[in-house]
């Protein structure tokens, strides 16, 4: 998935293509949160082409008044008009044309500032988030990546196609709310620690609890992630363990064909036999550990 332990949220409703600009260009998003903004308007090339046929036209034409001179017999004006014609040519052949990487990257700060514009209020930049909202962010983020990364996940024994959308859905919630209650921490800290009367403490102490009740709601919501990582881990558990039993009980035969050659003792046959017995049970621990995940993925979407 995309978005996860980026350090640019972006919505999912944000196309994909434009999702991927903001989340490459994190610093210049920064700069242009802070007020940054390119230059409105560029100095059109056309300009310059100009400017170059004007010179070049204007060194022919003295080119060929010279050769006039020249004709003439008038050879001392001829060298002085050829001279001026020939530095004109020159000056510009070397003029300085504009830096094609400069160009790029002026016109991708154009792009990334009018999509960051239009997209406004549907990205969220790790750094706009204040320390607590952070770390609620990367637990969010980390219980998304184990789902994500599990191979209960990628064998499809989960609801894939829900996790595809459901979880980035929460990760832009829950970082949707974590920047407004950043945002408004600390608007409240700036206002209460400049000293506030008893007045204006009874109407700064609900709202400080308003803060404390949107936090704690978040917080659940980064917990039921959590509880429906802890529910997948199970299941990744117990996956990875019926694997290896099924590979070890693979080669059960040829465990007890050397057991038989080389007369060892045969009480070792029933402790290898119990594998089928041990898969058996890794099977409906599987199935019990995807059930559960299942019931807390239901409980996370509603």
């Amino acid at each position: 998935m995309p978005g996860r332990h980026a350090k640019v949220i972006v919505d999912p409703a944000v196309p994909d293509d434009v999702a991927a600009l903001l989340r490459d260009n994190r610093k210049l998003l920064l700069r242009i949160q802070a007020g940054w903004e390119p230059a409105h308007k560029r100095h059109l090339p056309v300009a310059g082409v100009v400017a170059r046929l004007a010179a070049t036209m204007t060194a022919l034409a003295a080119a060929v008044y010279g050769l006039a001179l020249f004709v003439a017999g008038r050879y001392t004006p001829f060298v002085v008009i050829m001279t001026g014609a020939a530095l004109l040519i020159v000056s510009v052949l070397l003029r300085p044309r504009p830096d094609a990487e400069v160009g790029k990257r002026h016109a991708l700060e154009r792009e990334v500032f009018e999509a960051a514009r239009r997209h406004e209020g549907h990205y969220v930049v790790r750094e706009r988030l204040d320390d607590s909202a952070r770390t609620l962010m990367s637990r969010a983020q980390s219980a998304i990546d184990q789902v994500m990364d599990s191979s209960v996940h990628a064998e499809g024994l989960l609801d894939d196609i829900r996790n595809g959308v459901m979880l980035p859905a929460q990760e832009w919630e829950i970082a949707r709310l974590l920047a407004k209650l950043s945002e408004l921490r600390a608007e409240h800290q700036e206002v209460v620690s400049e000293g506030v009367t008893p007045e204006v403490a009874a109407v700064a102490e609900p709202l400080a609890h308003a803060l404390d009740s949107s936090q704690r709601a978040v917080l659940a919501r980064v917990e039921a992630l959590e509880r429906y990582a802890g529910h997948v881990a199970d299941a990744e558990r117990a996956y990875r363990a019926r694997h290896q039993i099924e590979r070890l009980s693979a080669k059960l035969p040829r465990y007890e064909e050397l057991l038989a050659e080389s007369g060892a003792d045969g009480s070792t046959v029933p402790e290898l036999s119990r594998l089928s017995d041990d898969a058996d049970r890794l099977e409906q621990a599987l199935r019990d550990s995807v059930s559960s995940a299942h019931e807390a993925f239901r409980h996370l979407s509603g």
